[in-house]
């Protein structure tokens, strides 16, 4: 979540740039830098950057599971051995 004290100016940000990387490195919050009043950056630290990322692929790797248990159990689903199968004889691939 963007704590609203944490947007500033470009502007700002590039006049005091190590004050503020000392800041986003001691709270893990983001920055959100404007230009001319208007959101168009947002900055944060690298190791809180690589953790969402990883959230996030989690989250899509559970909606995804989820969506699959959800089509087989409509009957939508196919025998996984059958699947790699036909993939095999399809591109060649020997046992």
């Amino acid at each position: 979540m963007i704590d609203l004290r944490d947007i500033h100016s470009l502007s700002d940000f590039q006049r005091h740039t190590k004050d503020f990387l000392i800041q986003i490195k001691r709270n893990k919050n983001p920055l959100v830098l404007t230009v001319n009043g208007k959101a168009e950056v947002v900055v944060q630290d690298a190791q809180s950057y690589q953790q969402m990322l990883e959230r996030l692929e989690r989250a899509e790797t559970l909606v995804a599971v989820r969506e699959g248990r959800e089509e087989f159990e409509r009957g939508e689903g196919r025998d996984a051995r059958e699947a790699f199968e036909e993939l095999r004889q399809k591109h060649g691939i020997p046992r």
